[in-house]
């Protein structure tokens, strides 16, 4: 911890502003966090680019706040007294499927990055960290969030929704994981189009992979499994040596 501090204190005054104004600039962040100097920093850093922002040192606490008062997102250490984040994640999942949440914890190894966006978080911020980065980040999740009122997003039979993170393909609900909603709605964004598995990992996973990873590659498989059938496949094509598209060139 004393690491991450150090790294934290270096970009104390790094200006956030390099995306331009935000819309949701004014929203409300819940910073749930026990450690009292990343608390301050991160809180500080945030009301400096004009959030409003309610700290909760402990996991019980936080997750009360989360699901009983009217933030916009939420900023979440995993290693947290009386609740873990892991378990705050899975309250929110439940009970509060469209709060964009976006982990910040020292535990960075790949299996637990997979773990916290299986559970739920829509972003994955490994201490130390840079706040240009987080606030850049928050902002990227609120853009989507705002975008989302119009919340449904179509094409080859599918319907997604990405405010109760429904999916149904050929009018058949289907149960995704967290990263599977990611990627089908990656895909459905860009419909049409042919994405490289460095854009897709990038995108979706938000961190980069070693390049020989096949991570892409599997959950297009769970994608195909779960919303296909052998007599109507899903549209999701294979590029040889490129990567992936959903449906016809546009």
């Amino acid at each position: 911890m004393l690491l991450a501090m150090g790294r934290l204190a270096g970009t104390a005054d790094e200006r956030v502003g390099t995306d331009g104004p935000d819309a949701r600039a004014c929203a409300r962040v819940l910073v749930i966090e026990d450690e009292p100097g990343i608390l301050d920093f991160v809180s500080r850093g945030l009301e400096a680019e004009g959030f409003t922002v309610v700290g909760a040192r402990d996991g019980g606490e936080g997750e009360h706040l989360a699901l009983g008062e009217g933030f916009d997102a939420v900023v979440l250490d995993l290693m947290l007294p009386t609740r873990s984040g892991m378990e705050i994640l899975a309250s929110l999942r439940q009970l509060r499927p469209s709060m964009p949440v976006l982990v910040l914890t020292a535990r960075g190894d790949v299996e637990d990055r997979i773990a916290g966006l299986e559970a739920g978080a829509v972003d994955y911020l490994v201490k130390p960290f840079s706040l240009a980065e987080l606030v850049a980040r928050v902002r990227a999740q609120l853009r989507v969030f705002a975008q989302a009122s119009n919340s449904t997003l179509g094409a080859e039979g599918i319907e997604l929704d990405l405010l109760t993170r429904r999916v149904r393909s050929n009018g058949v609900t289907v149960a995704l994981s967290s990263t599977e909603f990611e990627l089908l709605a990656y895909l459905l964004r860009h419909r049409g189009r042919v994405l490289s598995r460095e854009q897709i990992l990038s995108s979706v996973w938000g961190y980069q992979h070693d390049p020989m990873t096949n991570v892409v590659d599997v959950y297009v498989g769970y994608l195909r499994r779960k919303l296909g059938t052998r007599e109507r496949p899903v549209a999701i094509h294979t590029v040889r040596g490129v990567g992936y598209r959903l449906g016809s060139v546009d």
